[in-house]
Parts: structure tokens; sequence; C-alpha cells
């Protein structure tokens, strides 16, 4: 066989906030007739993980076991077509046609946007963080550097980039415990590795800079 279902709870490991897996909630209400999304990797994809993201209708379910027919038309795999019996797991499914009562968590590591420097991106780093008024609904007001950047990076507006809350939980959620701060406050990693507010941060500077 030239294909291979993706595990989702190994990928939702490498990144917890921002690859959605279903509830518990949800996998338990799954049953005969219902249509669930899998993962199906080809011979070159398997390392990439990238995949085919297609549906199929459960046909039968024992506990944790189940199986299904193929409802799309593949892309690129040969080996697979519609009607096709698929064999599978919970741990394959990555996501169902029910609403998922925890959707709005993840709606919000989705949809509220950080503003990283690149070294931050490049390095899987950071080391100071400062949040200013956001500049709307999905702006959280946070900004994330990395601590590296020269003066001369730091003026380039192209050296940053918006991402999602989500993106930057998966580097460090040890922020957990301090995104919900309230502007204007400024955060420094410590030498135990642990994030401390900066009382006397020169927000006259930043702001009228």
């Amino acid at each position: 066989m030239s294909w291979e279902l993706d595990n989702v709870y190994d990928r939702n490991k490498e990144a917890p906030y921002t690859f959605y897996i279903p509830s518990k909630q949800v996998i338990d209400l799954l049953d005969i007739g219902d249509i669930v999304k899998l993962i199906f990797l080809g011979e070159s994809e398997k390392d990439g993980l990238a995949g085919e993201r297609m549906w199929v209708e459960i046909t039968e379910r024992n506990g944790e076991d189940f199986k299904g027919l193929l409802t799309n038309e593949p892309y690129d795999l040969k080996d697979l077509k519609v009607g096709q019996e698929v064999l599978f797991k919970i741990e394959h499914i990555c996501d169902t046609e029910y609403e998922d009562p925890s959707s709005s968590e993840w709606d919000y590591y989705f949809d509220t946007k950080i503003m990283v420097s690149k070294d931050v991106l490049d390095r899987r780093e950071f080391n100071f963080m400062l949040r200013d008024n956001p500049n709307n609904e999905h702006d959280s007001g946070w900004t994330v550097l990395s601590g590296y950047e020269e003066d001369d990076f730091l003026s380039n507006s192209e050296n940053f980039q918006p991402i999602s809350i989500g993106a930057i939980l998966n580097i460090d959620n040890s922020i957990l415990s301090i995104i919900d701060e309230k502007p204007l406050c400024a955060f420094e990693r410590n030498k135990e590795g642990l994030f401390e507010e900066i009382d006397d941060y020169d927000w006259d500077s930043y702001l009228n800079g």
C-alpha cells in the first residue's frame, strides 16, 4: 500500500495550540453514517507530513476501531478511490461534522494575532514581550522579540509579521500565565528562564518614538 493514515495525536503534540483535534465529547458521538475527516499520507509525504485530508463515512464502529467508505476523489493518491473501504482508529480523525464545544478555545488560538520579529521565528525562541493597546478585535496588542535583534533590524517593519497566538504558544506556553495582562505592560525572560515584568519600562519613548 502506497499510503497510510496520519496520527493526529502526534501532530497535536508537536503543535498543541494550532493543530486541532476533535474533543472526546465529539468523538463519543460518532456512529454509523457520520462523516469524519482523515489525513492520508503518500510515500513522498510521510516525512513532510502534508497529505490529503479527505472525508470518510463511518460504516462500522467497535470502540476505538472504525470502518468507513471514502467519499472524496483523491487528488494524488492513485491507490485510493471513491467508495473504497478504509480501516481507521480514533487517532486518525482530524475533524468531524459535529460542532465541537471546545471550538471557541481553538478560535482564540487561531484568530488572535501577535506581532513577532522574524528572528523569533528563525530561532524558535523569544525573551521579550510587550503589550500595547490592540488595534482591532483580532489584535492581541502583544509584540514578541528574541532579544538578539539589532536597532537596524527593529527599525525595519518588514522584519515583523503577525502570527496566530497559538503559534507562539507552540514555542513556549509558559506565557499563558501572563497573556491576559492588561496593556501597557512589558516582560523579559530572567536567568531562570521565567518571564518577569519590567516595572520601569520606558513607555513614553516607545509610544512617542
